[in-house]
């Protein structure tokens, strides 16, 4: 798994890089120290996952995140790092397509657990920290949007399991389904909803109010 840091701060990178370095399967390949120079690393070494600071001079991580996934072909998994976990900043990078984000502060083993799982993106990384950054900074609920409707009975099921943070395989064992028919389904849902991925996905649930109407 090839991972770029993204952090102005070189004793944070250097931090990471030897946390990550250390794990059996994990390699940081590059490193940059503004959001301007992290999507041009991204572009040229096409990592697997991006470590992306959110708050860099030049471009932030916000913007920075934007870029990647519009214009790197066979984009990376991006989890923004924050120091704030309720920071209207980190949502918006999740809005625009982070895949999850983490504490600066967080453990070692939770760096590493968070950076396979994104990589796997087959499960929510901290659904109820999502939860409240979406709470707390979603938009307003009022008319629900066209994609509610089009979903079915079992898609509207697998979205509040991926809202839960459920893996494909524990939806299926819930639904009592094949995991090929929740790879359907999810990739049903994410089509409907217009999500480039699970958080995406779930985002927008939340901001349709489609979690607690449902």
């Amino acid at each position: 798994m090839r991972v770029v840091l993204a952090d102005d701060e070189r004793m944070v990178r250097t931090a990471l890089r030897a946390i990550l370095s250390a794990e059996p399967g994990i390699a940081v390949v590059g490193e940059a120290a503004t959001g301007a120079e992290a999507v041009s690393v991204v572009r040229e070494l096409r990592p697997d996952v991006v470590l992306m600071d959110v708050r860099m001079p030049d471009v932030d991580g916000i913007r920075a995140t934007e870029r990647i996934l519009r214009t790197v072909p066979g984009p990376p998994r991006v989890v923004v790092v924050t120091t704030f976990e309720n920071d209207a900043y980190v949502y918006e990078a999740l809005r625009v397509g982070a895949a999850g984000f983490l504490l600066k502060r967080a453990e070692a083993d939770e760096l590493v657990q968070a950076v396979r799982l994104v990589a796997r993106s087959d499960s929510l990384l901290f659904p109820a920290a999502v939860r409240a950054l979406a709470t707390r900074h979603g938009s307003a609920a009022g008319k629900p949007p066209a994609w509610v409707a089009r979903l079915t009975g079992r898609e509207s099921e697998v979205l509040r399991l991926m809202a839960a943070g459920l893996t494909n395989a524990e939806i299926a064992g819930r639904m009592d389904v094949g995991p090929a028919t929740v790879k359907t389904h999810v990739a049903a849902v994410l089509a409907k909803t217009g999500a480039r991925d699970r958080t995406q996905a779930v985002i927008a649930a939340y901001e349709a109010d489609f979690l607690r109407t449902s």
